[in-house]
């Protein structure tokens, strides 16, 4: 068994957290050990809300070993229950239940005996599902069951609103500049006089999700999070959705064309081609930029792209169609879901790498020498150690991608800040050279073993010496030769003579 040291997705007990965490008045119960009850304190840290439920962890120790946990787990539902009157309690699995192999459906049917409130368990397989898919998956389960509740009780309202409507999925707590994205979607959809009539889940109520039908269509901007309950909309009350991410210039005009498609096939009569092209002329910068001289500083250039599957696919397309940068390679971690990127990536990129290894990824990179890498906070820190910059497009989140200021990656706003991360992540004109005369990061003594943690190499101090008399803007690529040399002849140390050699040999 592989020991993971980093893990791109979350455990899926996270992603039933961030579902239920982020309808309002729901409260998550995780049945699991201490250790695994950081997500309140990773909620309360980034996303620096003043009022939240938390969620509280009936903990597994070694008394519930020697006795069972039936009665500590209800007893915490039913309590909870009482305090703080939540509309639903989602009792959340983890490995440690699972591999425990307890009954938690009877739990929550025992539970909901004495509870005024809803009971459920979050039905997902802890072993097979990461954060990512659970999020989906309860998602989807939350909405079915409270639309079949209310559909039991005919409380299902009829017809649609009388202007047209969207309901939006996939806006939740813990996500990558979601709270940026939901606000500046709302904006595009005014815009476009369509009101908004549900988001869903951050910031929801259970007992709205009966009004879920009312809307004209379902609008799902990330694949990772929305998608199975937009097709369950679908299938059973005859939603169309969409799921193009309006990101990039392109796309979110591909996004709204699709929105007018939709709504005229429902009687609608709107044309959205006049708020295309003067959004696309005048209000977004970032067509003007496409063709400016700075952008053009840039044609040609390469990129590694990697994260998540949205954020990868739809960065691969805006710098390959829309600012003319050479995507040597585009990647995602979200391997169960590898076909629809292929589909979308396929034409755009040279390379395509499916993987969970950030040592993979980290390889291909040092292969490969892009002049930028657009990645997760993985990726950055490998960009440290090969002196290539960074700029981070995608989970896992960190700090840093919970910003003050205002910066969705969505909609036309969305396109120029992403035009602002792609010419900012790349190191430009005369900033190598003024960085070797006035000091910078890059000229601090930077010796590693290598991007993996397979490299086996030590280096004299003499030859550190040379190394580091190397231009900072070359001095990874000179290393890496270097290296290569090196283990080619089955030399475990480089000294000075190594270097020279490596340098007459392949021009280092």
């Amino acid at each position: 068994m592989k020991l993971a040291y980093w893990m791109y997705a979350g455990p899926a007990h996270i992603g039933t957290l961030r579902i239920a965490s982020s309808f309002k008045n729901v409260h998550a119960i995780m049945h699991a050990p201490l250790g695994d009850d950081y997500f309140n304190v990773m909620r309360s840290m980034l996303e620096r809300e003043r009022n939240y439920t938390p969620v509280t962890t009936s903990v597994v120790d070694r008394n519930v070993l020697a006795r069972g946990s039936q009665e500590k787990v209800v007893d915490n539902i039913i309590r909870k229950d009482k305090e703080e009157k939540p509309d639903l309690i989602v009792l959340t699995p983890t490995c440690t239940s699972s591999i425990l192999q307890e009954d938690l459906n009877n739990f929550v049917e025992r539970a909901q005996i004495d509870s005024k409130g809803d009971v459920m368990l979050a039905d997902v397989n802890h072993y097979r599902a990461n954060e990512l898919q659970a999020a989906d998956r309860t998602l989807h389960q939350i909405v079915e069951y409270y639309l079949k509740k209310a559909q039991k009780k005919g409380e299902i309202p009829e017809g649609k609103t009388e202007k047209p409507s969207v309901n939006i999925f996939g806006m939740t707590t813990l996500g990558f500049h979601n709270n940026h994205d939901c606000t500046e979607l709302k904006r595009l959809m005014a815009d476009l006089g369509i009101e908004v009539n549900e988001v869903i889940p951050e910031g929801a109520s259970v007992h709205n999700l009966k009004n879920l039908p009312r809307a004209w269509f379902n609008l799902v901007p990330y694949r990772e999070v929305g998608v199975m309950a937009a097709k369950y909309l679908q299938e059973q009350f005859a939603m169309p959705y969409i799921d193009i991410t309006p990101m990039g210039i392109v796309e979110t005009a591909r996004c709204i064309r699709m929105i007018q498609k939709v709504l005229n096939e429902q009687g609608a009569n709107v044309n959205y081609e006049d708020y295309i092209d003067n959004q696309t002329r005048f209000v977004s910068q970032a067509a003007w930029f496409s063709r400016s001289i700075d952008c053009q500083n840039l044609t040609g250039k390469k990129a590694v792209v990697f994260g998540d599957n949205t954020h990868a696919a739809a960065l691969t397309k805006i710098l390959a169609r829309e600012m003319g940068i050479k995507v040597v390679l585009a990647g995602t971690y979200c391997k169960y879901d590898a076909e629809w990127f292929r589909e979308q990536v396929g034409e755009y990129c040279d390379e395509i790498l499916i993987s969970e290894d950030n040592g993979e990824i980290g390889d291909a990179i040092a292969r490969l020498e892009p002049s930028a890498i657009f990645g997760t906070q993985m990726e950055r820190h490998v960009g440290k150690r090969l002196n290539i910059p960074c700029g981070v497009i995608a989970a896992p989140i960190h700090i840093q991608n919970f910003p003050v200021g205002y910066r969705p990656f969505v909609g036309y706003e969305g396109a120029n800040q992403v035009v602002d991360l792609v010419y900012n992540s790349f190191t430009l004109g005369m900033e190598d050279h003024l960085l070797e005369i006035f000091g910078g990061h890059d000229t601090k003594e930077v010796i590693h073993k290598g991007i993996s943690a397979e490299s086996d190499l030590n280096w004299a101090k003499d030859a550190k010496a040379e190394l580091n008399k190397v231009p900072g803007f070359v001095r990874g690529k000179v290393k890496r030769n270097t290296e290569k040399f090196a283990r080619e002849r089955g030399l475990s140390e480089i000294t000075l003579e190594v270097m020279y050699a490596a340098k007459e040999a392949v021009g280092a």
